[in-house]
């Protein structure tokens, strides 16, 4: 129906490509859906200015200052968001002196730094550095870190966190089930003392209060809890010959965004093979990547609890030096998560104050 190759062009996506050229992937509904390639004389990401809000954005999550840091009874610090999903760190340093509900949305958390437990309806649920905790909508839970320094990201949706679908790669693919972790009831009946449940509903917060610990149940059943699943146990999908899109690494899915994890692997063997990501639009997505630990090859100036945004209808891909050095590498040695978000992601007043405004910059080639 389409005319499906025109021009000088490589016959394999992302191997062997024409001499002096960069490959661009154009495509729709992230890495999802229909996808055109094409050969580019110049890399797509060598601008020289920028004018307009539209731009690549990067932040040091480290300096952002949520109120539990500080205060047993504060609360994460959101720093970006849109009507689906909404993207905060809480660095809570003492057990909250009550349990939460969230009746906004559900969430996701991912454990940056610190080990500890957290107590739900459910049971209570270890935690420790690389684990991924979802947590229902409405659930309500207690953090009860075991040190000061604790580093949560946390993604609020709308919708509900989901496992991907496999497909012809078979239930043990991605991680083998029998990894998933729920909790155990451990009901607390005589504490004696009165607690406050806090509920989060339209942004705003309303407490009950009850004479007794709400964590009093003896047992539960269904398909609707509290699970957690590691990211070191997360075994990646690989091609040998050719490099494979970040939807190929899908942990989770909502309706309106997937969370996608990277993790240490070898690179492609094909001598003729790219080794860092590609240059790519997504035309229907924003990209979020949370840099959580190891050696960020294909970024220049990244370090642990930095993030990326790069909104949609804009380029991005490797930097010069992760281009020109790729042969190099045989493995990547990194540790990241990926939310790829349908509607705009907008920067919040936090984001902005923790915000690399110069990162548009780190693709010229000084």
């Amino acid at each position: 129906m389409y005319p499906l190759k025109k021009g000088k062009i490589t016959s394999q996506a992302h191997v062997g490509l024409p001499e002096g050229t960069y490959e661009e992937e154009h495509g729709r509904k992230g890495f999802y859906g229909k996808v055109s390639h094409l050969y580019h004389t110049h890399p797509p990401t060598g601008w020289i200015r920028i004018e307009g809000k539209l731009r690549p954005h990067c932040f040091d999550c480290n300096k952002l200052q949520p109120t539990d840091q500080s205060d047993p009874a504060g609360a994460p610090i959101a720093f970006l968001g849109n009507k689906n999903v909404k993207i905060s760190v809480s660095r809570r340093s003492e057990p909250m002196p009550f349990y939460f509900r969230n009746a906004d949305g559900d969430e996701l958390l991912f454990v940056h730094r610190g080990s500890g437990a957290i107590e739900t309806d459910f049971g209570p649920l270890r935690y420790e550095k690389g684990d991924y905790i979802v947590i229902p909508r409405a659930v309500t839970y207690r953090v009860v870190p075991e040190g000061k320094d604790n580093f949560f990201l946390i993604f609020e949706s709308s919708n509900e966190f989901d496992q991907p679908q496999r497909g012809p790669l078979g239930q043990h693919a991605l991680y083998d089930p029998a990894l998933i972790a729920t909790p155990e009831p451990a009901p607390i009946l005589n504490d004696n003392r009165a607690w406050e449940v806090r509920i989060k509903a339209d942004d705003e917060f309303s407490s009950l209060v009850y004479p007794f610990n709400s964590m009093d149940v003896i047992g539960w059943k269904g398909d609707l809890t509290v699970w957690k699943l590691n990211i070191r146990d997360i075994c990646p999908v690989m091609s040998h010959r050719a490099h494979l899109p970040p939807s190929a690494h899908t942990t989770f899915v909502t309706r309106e965004a997937v969370i996608c994890s990277f993790v240490p692997r070898p690179l492609e063997q094909d001598p003729k093979a790219q080794r860092v990501p590609f240059f790519h639009r997504n035309t229907d997505y924003d990209e979020f990547i949370f840099y959580h630990d190891g050696d960020f090859f294909s970024k220049d100036n990244i370090a642990s609890g930095m993030a990326t945004l790069h909104p949609s209808g804009l380029h991005h891909g490797p930097h010069p030096r992760a281009l020109a050095n790729q042969a190099k590498k045989t493995h990547t040695d990194e540790y990241a998560v990926m939310m790829d978000a349908h509607n705009r992601v907008h920067v919040l007043p936090a984001g902005e104050n923790v915000e690399w405004k110069e990162y548009w910059m780190s693709w010229m080639e000084v």
